[in-house]
């Protein structure tokens, strides 16, 4: 070939900046950071078409750190500058880098929205039940009671569920990981890039400084097997450290925790990521302790129109119909002559 480059193989580091990372020692965004900038290579993506967009949190930071396009916008507005730059440029990969607070309470509307519309963005929200970077305030997803600098007497607001929210909202991929299940995290987020439409993943984090442990039952090794349910796509809901335990429907509409050898592996519920009614992955985004385990991994993974498909889709229709005529656009009302009077 003549006088034509080879697309350059990337790396890791190629995808890493020049700016120190500057987080906690032992924060979980260190491990989310290196996982995404693993991830990157391998979706073969040109660092130019891909932007990071973050509001204000610990996890905004992000953009600094990668070495491709970002924006460090407004607290809880990422959603909003995404909604406009995918509909703008419909040819980048666009990522939000969010937090419980940032996008659950002054962000909550744009957020809801970005996935109501199925805008083709990749929302990632970092959830450690806390506001962190304000030095340890009550969040959205805070557990009642929750007491702080804020809420001394313990919080009396009932928390938030992202992925209810999502759900709710009729987003079309919802997962959740997980800051430790570095292999699992990998292929969550490799799933949301791939995914054509409104993709969130949930990313469950210990802050150590003013929230440790809110994530202990299923971050902890000795605990985590009977406290996490794995969701695989067509296969049935098992868990604990023998897979011994599941879940079933053995009695209406109330999801129970059962023992397989009790009641057989044929009794039990097996996940559909792909069904387009959303009543399967509600009862999931609600199980959690003490009574049930965590569910990790694809909620729903669904086929949608993307609204930036849809609102070009319309600009060309209108483009048909009547070609674009600036000139006759300034001409088209009529005009009038004011005449000059004494004041």
């Amino acid at each position: 070939m003549s006088g034509v480059a080879e697309p350059k193989t990337l790396s890791r580091k190629d995808f890493a900046s020049n700016q120190e990372v500057r987080w906690c020692p032992g924060c979980g965004d260190y491990a989310v950071l290196a996982q995404v900038q693993k991830t990157m290579p391998d979706l073969g993506i040109p660092r130019e078409n891909i932007v990071f967009i973050s509001g204000i949190g610990c996890s905004s930071r992000f953009p600094y750190y990668m070495n491709a396009y970002g924006i460090h916008s407004i607290h809880g507005r990422a959603p909003t500058l995404a909604t406009g730059l995918k509909c703008a440029r419909p040819d980048l990969q666009v990522w939000v880098v969010t937090g419980d607070g940032d996008a659950l309470s002054i962000g909550g509307n744009h957020f809801l929205h970005a996935l109501r519309r199925n805008v083709d963005v990749n929302i990632l929200l970092f959830n450690n039940k806390i506001y962190g970077l304000t030095k340890g305030q009550y969040s959205p997803t805070s557990e009642l009671g929750k007491r702080t600098k804020s809420s001394p007497d313990g919080s009396i607001d009932r928390p938030m569920n992202p992925i209810g929210v999502a759900i709710g909202a009729e987003a079309t991929f919802i997962a959740r990981t997980v800051d430790v299940y570095q292999k699992h995290m990998s292929e969550m987020i490799r799933r949301s890039a791939t995914h054509s439409g409104a993709s969130l993943i949930e990313i469950a984090q210990n802050c150590l400084i003013f929230n440790d442990g809110a994530w202990d039952h299923i971050s902890d090794k000795e605990t985590r097997a009977d406290n996490v349910l794995f969701l695989e796509h067509g296969k049935p809901m098992r868990f604990g450290k023998d897979l011994e335990k599941g879940i079933c429907l053995c009695g209406g509409l109330t999801p129970q925790v059962v023992n397989v050898d009790e009641v057989g592996e044929d009794q039990l519920l097996v996940h559909d990521e792909r069904t387009d009614h959303p009543t399967l992955a509600y009862f999931l985004s609600r199980m959690g302790p003490p009574d049930f385990p965590t569910p990790v991994g694809v909620f729903r993974a669904i086929d949608r129109p993307t609204y930036q498909d849809r609102l070009l889709d319309q600009v060309h229709a209108a483009q048909e119909k009547r070609l674009p005529d600036l000139d006759a656009l300034y001409r088209q009302s009529e005009t009038w002559e004011i005449e000059e009077t004494e004041v």
